[in-house]
């Protein structure tokens, strides 16, 4: 849960909007928990993929890879057990991931700040 809490306190403190935590754990083999969050344009969300990765290095929690680095609307961060979803405003409206796992439990953002 600490890395939870690392990853979802550096993207509020570095002013991501909108941040959703959904408990994956049920039903997907992938991970525990996904982290959704908007960056308002492409040089802050490549900002928040630089915070949330030096946060987590700091506490021993690397990263394994990241998809869509440089020109990105769509930066996903994979630590094992928690996917982080970068996304610029509209790119996230397109893929909509809240509503592709709408049946899966959020946890509320409050607990974890």
């Amino acid at each position: 849960m600490d890395k939870l809490k690392t990853i979802v306190q550096t993207l509020d403190d570095k002013l991501a909007n909108d941040i959703v935590v959904m408990d994956m754990s049920l039903n997907s083999s992938i991970c525990d928990y996904f982290v959704i969050a908007t960056g308002s344009n492409e040089r802050l969300l490549q900002s928040l993929k630089d915070y949330v990765e030096e946060a987590c290095d700091k506490k021993g929690y690397y990263v394994k890879n990241i998809e869509g680095r440089k020109d990105s609307k769509w930066i996903l961060m994979d630590y094992g057990d928690i996917i982080v979803h970068l996304f610029d405003p509209e790119e996230r409206k397109n893929f909509n991931i809240e509503k592709l796992w709408s049946d899966q439990p959020r946890l509320p953002i409050e607990e974890l700040l």
